[in-house]
């Protein structure tokens, strides 16, 4: 398989996602979320393999962006599947998900609360021995050089502006969800201007 093929097959997927689905970690995942799915880049190779996809998104084009991609794919039904709303506010019943994926959303969490809210509502929605995938900005390998500005959220090398986690708190919350960490917590420092940390776990 060649560059042009596995962009084909799974378009600009998060790297640490693809490294779960290469170790068959998601195999019997049927029904997946993207919990702030955006254009959907971490969708396709789902999409490609006959299951059952979701999306929300507070953005409408991007959301609309989605519908059309899914079209093609003629096991669901893009009007019903991919919606515009907030993680905090998942339209979704208990228990209906074996996957979410949340990648580079939750670092936008306004202070500790909305965190908190959006990571229950989450973890709400998937079911028992599911899993939740989740890559976020951290302050592990650059805790000297961020800048503290209250509930929760730091600036950061770079200047950008985040809410930040770090591993403690990551453990912390895996005992409190009464979730399992099924990998390691990981860490990317970016040249010292950011870090972020992909955070597997099962319900």
């Amino acid at each position: 398989m060649n560059s042009k093929q596995i962009q084909e097959t799974f378009g600009n997927i998060d790297i640490y996602l693809f490294d779960q689905l290469l170790k068959g970690t998601y195999d019997g995942c049927k029904t997946v979320l993207d919990a702030g799915c955006g254009t959907g880049r971490n969708l396709l190779y789902f999409l490609k393999n006959g299951v059952q996809v979701y999306g929300v998104d507070q953005d409408p084009e991007a959301i609309a962006q989605l519908k059309k991609l899914a079209i093609a794919f003629p096991h669901l039904n893009p009007e019903e599947n991919f919606s515009v709303a907030s993680v905090e506010q998942l339209p979704f019943a208990n228990e209906s998900f074996d996957l979410v994926v949340s990648s580079a959303v939750l670092h936008f969490a306004a202070n500790q609360e909305h965190f908190e809210a959006m990571l229950t509502s989450i973890w709400r929605v998937i079911k028992p021995g599911g899993y939740f995938f989740c890559r976020l900005a951290s302050e592990i390998g650059i805790e000297s050089l961020v800048h503290f500005i209250g509930n929760g959220r730091y600036i950061l090398p770079d200047g950008s502006e985040r809410f930040l986690v770090n591993q403690e708190m990551l453990v912390r919350l895996t005992k409190k969800l009464g979730a399992e960490l099924h990998e390691p917590i990981k860490t990317t420092n970016v040249q010292n201007r950011r870090a972020m940390t992909t955070w597997c776990v099962r319900k």
